[in-house]
């Protein structure tokens, strides 16, 4: 058979749609108690099939060149730290240049959907997995009752129906009815109350409110200024809050000389000690300013919840900036296609990465806008090519 451009380019879509299932299974399975650890060996699978499909479809002379440029790059941040999440992440990026997307996230959705469900449903029956816990969680009122419903963790319940919640709005927000929205929100908070977490009710209902609008003013999507406040709110005012509670980690409940300290202390306890736990939870004040290089090292492995600050501990400061830089681009391209139901998970998933570090991890499953941003920097790249959004 003649190998034509159409052809490599449905065979290379095949081996990502492969790779791409196996690493949200393996991000299903991770948010249950089942344990399983071969995780290291399907992340270098998943990569050599994405990998072999971007060598696989045809790309101009621009495109090989910034790819090989940022594997170079991202080859040397895995060399210094010992973490190939970027080099693994990028590569899945270039292979999802010509997928469609309406379909790879209604697919990511319906499987989240099936194997969150079967999780719960484990736990509700007995069969695999408590219902909950009632242990110190670190509030301030000591042991409590949580529900997990076998998702380990109150926080992690609250993470699946968040990301169910956030590609139910990718993919079917646009057409759906105010009663379709009431009831992702009545759902969202019931799981906020029975997992007793305050984060879950801020991030859910500015999410579903910020989704309306988008839904009933569909005007936004054509002014600018949606997409200048999603640039000032993140990276811009998300990142400079994530530094500043880096700066002050060490301020809580311990110093008290200066005025302004006691605001320390209180967003300290509304955030659950987040902040004060980047410096205090371990002997390397991991995630605290001081221990912030420009690339970081293969010793810095420890985990803590704000997830910005992660990504400036765990990859170093210069990737971080890079990151940042490419979250405003994938901001720009969503003004170029005046595309504001991407923007409303940018927005919504980048508030929640300040307290949050649920998306930043090594399971690529988690990060529910690489598809889009794949096809659309392949968009911004070759303007002549048009992204399968429709």
């Amino acid at each position: 058979m003649r190998m034509t451009p159409e052809r490599r380019i449905r065979i290379s879509n095949a081996l990502f749609y492969m790779a791409l299932a196996i690493e949200v299974v393996l991000m299903i399975v991770e948010k249950s108690e089942l344990y399983f650890g071969l995780e290291s060996y399907v992340f270098r699978a998943t990569f050599l099939i994405t990998l072999v499909a971007v060598l696989f479809k045809p790309h101009t002379k621009k495109e090989w060149a910034i790819m090989v440029a940022v594997w170079v790059f991202t080859f040397i941040c895995y060399r210094i730290t010992g973490r190939n999440e970027l080099l693994r992440f990028a590569t899945f990026l270039f292979a999802a240049r010509d997928i469609n997307l309406t379909r790879t996230m209604k697919t990511m959705f319906y499987t989240c959907l099936a194997g969150f469900g079967i999780i719960a449903l484990l736990s509700i029956t007995g069969i695999y997995g408590p219902i909950s816990y009632v242990t110190d969680y670190g509030r301030d009122w000591g042991e409590e009752l949580r529900y997990v419903f076998g998702f380990g963790h109150p926080n992690t319940l609250y993470g699946a129906v968040y990301t169910l919640t956030l590609l139910w709005i990718w993919a079917y927000g646009k057409r759906a009815k105010i009663g379709e929205y009431i009831i992702a929100l009545v759902i969202n908070l019931a799981i906020c109350h029975v997992a007793a977490t305050r984060t879950g009710y801020v991030i859910s209902g500015f999410t579903i409110i910020v989704a309306i609008m988008a839904r009933y003013i569909p005007k936004i999507s054509e002014k600018k200024w949606p997409y200048i406040l999603t640039v000032v709110v993140t990276p811009i005012a998300c990142v400079a809050f994530s530094i500043w509670s880096a700066c002050v980690g060490h301020i809580p409940y311990y110093l008290n000389d200066k005025d302004w300290y006691q605001y320390v202390w209180k967003i300290n306890s509304l955030l659950n000690d987040r902040i004060e736990n980047l410096y205090r939870a371990n002997n390397r004040h991991a995630g605290a300013i001081v221990s912030w290089k420009l690339f970081s090292d293969r010793l810095s492995e420890e985990y803590f919840d704000m997830g910005w600050v992660r990504i400036f501990y765990w990859y170093g400061i210069i990737p971080a900036i890079l990151v940042i830089i490419l979250v405003v681009v994938f901001i720009y391209i969503c003004y170029r296609k005046k595309d504001i139901w991407t923007l409303v998970l940018i927005l919504s998933m980048s508030v929640y990465t300040v307290i949050e570090a649920t998306f930043v991890s090594r399971y690529l499953g988690r990060n529910l806008l690489i598809p889009v941003l794949g096809v659309y920097f392949g968009w911004l790249i070759n303007t002549k090519k048009t992204a399968k959004a429709d």
